[in-house]
């Protein structure tokens, strides 16, 4: 996205708020995991976030990601969001549709335009990736039948 962005000539400015991230081959304004780490995090048993969970319910059940966002417009900022989807979760279809649902709940939670990126699909197998293309290019005689 970031490469995306600076080949069309417009300004990129990304922030970190995955404490488990590694590694970025791009820069970043914010850093989550200058505040925490992940293994605090995960060791917490009264946080019981689960996976990735710290990241949820950031936008689902606390006001800071909206003021975030309205703020960041206040100043002018075209905010955009990028959620980001481990495609080896989206293989079975109960699985697809809860990703997707869990990415509309932070776009319309957060009121801001958002794309969604599937990642790591180069560790799919060829079958694998065929499943998630039906559901990304669904046939529409077959679904009629429902």
């Amino acid at each position: 996205m970031v490469q995306h962005c600076e080949a069309l000539n417009r300004s990129v400015q990304v922030v970190n708020l995955d404490p488990a991230a590694e590694h970025f081959s791009y820069s970043v304004i914010a850093d989550i995991r200058e505040r925490i780490e992940v293994d605090d995090v995960m060791e917490d048993h009264s946080l019981r976030f689960g996976l990735n969970g710290g990241l949820t319910e950031l936008y689902r059940h606390l006001p800071v990601m909206k003021q975030l966002v309205q703020q960041l417009e206040q100043w002018e900022f075209r905010v955009c969001g990028v959620f980001l989807v481990d495609s080896q979760f989206m293989v079975e279809s109960f699985k697809f549709i809860s990703g997707i649902l869990a990415a509309l709940s932070a776009m319309v939670s957060l009121e801001i335009p958002q794309v969604i990126v599937m990642m790591k699909m180069d560790l799919l197998s060829k079958k694998a990736k065929k499943e998630i293309e039906k559901f990304l290019d669904p046939d529409i005689f077959f679904i009629k039948r429902f």
